[in-house]
């Protein structure tokens, strides 16, 4: 039989990384997913099934993978922000106290 519950588990994992804006920060891990899930279809199709369900959870992973990519860079591009908005808070302290004894 078909691997269905892998190749579902493909798509939705690829799904997440699409909602999670994986296209804009884990382009090559997102491609890979789909070229992955893509091979896994062509494989089902040419009855190879166990290929198609290596092939699915392959892809699962790379979508994971991409999820993960894109939580790690939207994290540290908060990270980035919150430490440009200390500096500016250390800044304009220090020039509200360099004025009083």
């Amino acid at each position: 039989p078909a691997p269905t519950a892998a190749l579902d588990a493909a798509r939705l994992a690829i799904s997440n990384a699409e909602r999670a804006d994986a296209g804009h920060y884990a382009t090559g891990e997102l491609a890979e997913a789909r070229s992955r899930l893509g091979s896994a279809d062509t494989a089902v199709t040419e009855k190879r099934m166990v290929i198609a369900e290596r092939l699915a959870n392959e892809s699962r992973t790379e979508a994971e993978l991409a999820s993960a990519r894109t939580a790690a860079a939207k994290a540290q591009a908060v990270n980035a922000d919150m430490q440009r908005s200390n500096g500016t808070l250390i800044e304009e302290m220090n020039r509200n106290a360099g004025g009083q004894p």
